[in-house]
């Protein structure tokens, strides 16, 4: 059996709501206001630019920017006088920017600057896998599973991800009739991929042996 033809929409959030919060303080940290990012698809300049809004709607100057540092691959945050982040909350969104769980407050000595610990990992799939509970003979480093083929989309978020290997490659079937089967997609580490409710189309092909 091979993978013919795979259609659907990126729609793959990159923040969820196990990794979209922060709470911030323009007072020094006598009042906190929490923030929460709604599930979506975001790059760095997004996040900056929901942030603002809920600044602004929260009647706060625009004083916290997060912005990214190409050449090290981390994020940087800009915090004005008085200004102050807490990315050590539940369901925190330092996972995301490469910074610690602690409080970042105004340094006088780098002009409110701070630079990420850790590189961004702005996109935590490096590869979707397509599985099938009907086939063997796969390897993914190292490991068997029942996966039939592999990409990463091309594609930004939202456009349409159109898949069609010009090199089919057959891997053995475990069944000699085919009553059912499950397929089914993951990332790298096997877990589920949510499309946020696009349609998925898949299309096999058997070939007698």
């Amino acid at each position: 059996m091979a993978l013919v033809n795979l259609e659907t929409y990126n729609s793959i959030p990159n923040i969820h709501t196990g990794n979209n919060s922060f709470r911030y303080s323009p007072d020094d940290g006598a009042n906190w206001f929490p923030i929460a990012l709604s599930t979506g698809s975001y790059d760095i300049e997004d996040i900056n630019n929901e942030i603002q809004r809920r600044l602004r709607l929260n009647k706060h100057k625009t004083k916290i920017i997060i912005d990214a540092n190409r050449a090290t691959l981390r994020a940087t945050l800009t915090l004005a006088r008085h200004y102050q982040v807490d990315f050590n909350v539940v369901n925190s969104i330092n996972t995301v920017l490469g910074f610690e769980r602690q409080i970042y407050t105004y340094d006088m000595t780098t002009n409110g600057y701070t630079e990420g610990e850790h590189i961004v990992n702005i996109i935590s799939i490096n590869s979707i896998l397509v599985n099938s509970d009907i086939i063997h003979g796969s390897y993914v480093n190292g490991t068997q599973q029942s996966t039939i083929y592999s990409f990463f989309p091309a594609d930004g978020p939202g456009m349409k991800i159109i898949q069609t290997p010009k090199n089919l490659v057959y891997l053995p079937v475990t069944l000699r009739t085919i009553n059912r089967m499950q397929t089914y997609l993951t990332d790298q580490d096997g877990r589920p991929i949510d499309f946020r409710g696009e349609h998925l189309t898949i299309r096999f092909h058997l070939r007698e042996v």
